[in-house]
């Protein structure tokens, strides 16, 4: 039977990573993402009725089993910055793709997944929400960004304990730098610095290696309720 699963952010970075690992395992993927793209839908995340319809796409393939929130953006602004206060409005946005996308995701993606038959291990579908370690050491000029991802990793005991019952696990993914069109930008003795901050391995973090991850979730059970780290030993400073 076919095995279905939905990415958000698929167009680039780790959501195209992700679902291109999981087309590699026999998954049939649907992405979303603003803009249309081979295999990807247009769609905002924020949207009940553009998340549905994706999840409409996937059951009319197969069972959905696996989800993955990768959708995100992260301004940069100071609290109170040379312009004044931090934009009200550029918060909120934030905080409604980071945070409000993946928990949409999620409770479209986890109603569909309580209608499938169980597996061996009694499971019924998979969430991955992807948080960041600016969850935990946000730097400065990233509070509508930290707060945004402290949120999703926040979601995700509380939601692993709802569906617990119901066959559908829930697991996060903190990424540290990882070498995606958000960093493509910067100079590149900004992006040599990035890298050579991590401890070890001493580099950026490659997009597959989160597609990795999301495999290796997939295959252990007992995975559910956690954020993981995924950063090197990387632990960011203010700056």
């Amino acid at each position: 039977m076919t095995r279905t699963a939905l990415v958000t952010g698929a167009a680039s970075g780790l959501g195209a990573a992700v679902a291109a690992r999981l087309r590699a395992d026999g998954y049939e993927v649907v992405g979303l993402d603003l803009a249309a793209a081979d295999g990807v839908r247009a769609g905002d995340v924020r949207s009940s009725d553009d998340v549905a319809a994706a999840v409409r796409a996937c059951e009319e393939r197969g069972p959905l089993r696996v989800a993955v929130a990768c959708a995100g953006i992260c301004p940069v602004a100071r609290v109170v910055g040379r312009e004044g206060p931090h934009d009200l409005d550029l918060f909120a946005r934030t905080v409604g793709v980071n945070l409000e996308g993946s928990f949409n995701l999620l409770r479209l993606a986890a109603a569909a997944m309580v209608g499938n038959e169980e597996d061996e291990d009694r499971q019924r579908g998979l969430v991955v929400l992807i948080s960041s370690i600016a969850a935990y050491e946000g730097q400065i000029g990233q509070v509508a960004y930290a707060a945004s991802k402290a949120g999703v990793a926040g979601l995700v005991l509380p939601a692993a304990r709802d569906l617990a019952s119901r066959g559908v696990r829930v697991v996060g993914i903190a990424p540290g730098t990882f070498d995606t069109p958000m960093l493509a930008g910067l100079p590149e003795a900004a992006r040599t610095a990035l890298a050579d901050a991590v401890p070890n391995p001493a580099r950026l973090g490659r997009p597959e290696e989160v597609g990795d991850l999301v495999a290796a979730i997939l295959g252990n059970t007992m995975l559910n309720g956690t954020t993981i780290r995924l950063d090197g030993a990387l632990r960011m400073g203010p700056r």
